[in-house]
């Protein structure tokens, strides 16, 4: 469990050793407290963060929906990176 500006959040995923607190709190910005899911690869050293929404929302478009996060993996990361994948917690 994580929290990041007041939002908690559950590690779902954690390949390779992705998960780095500290790499996280550094790049985690404010845009992405409404998202359901943030989701982080690491690429040449450097970590990005990108979110996810829960595939019922209406909002979602069909990239940002979760249930499409392997093939942005696929597509858009390294080949083999570490990368994980948080959940934002209800409260």
């Amino acid at each position: 469990m994580i929290e990041l500006n007041g939002k908690k959040y559950e590690i779902m995923e954690n390949v390779r050793e992705g998960f780095d607190e500290e790499a996280i709190r550094e790049r985690y910005t404010d845009v992405l407290k409404k998202y359901d899911y943030i989701v982080g690869d690491w690429g040449y050293s450097q970590l990005r963060l990108k979110g996810f929404y829960n595939a019922e929302r209406s909002k979602a478009t069909y990239d940002s929906r979760i249930d499409m996060v392997e093939d942005y993996i696929l597509e858009y990361c390294n080949f083999g990176c570490a990368y994980f994948i948080l959940k934002k917690v209800d409260e």
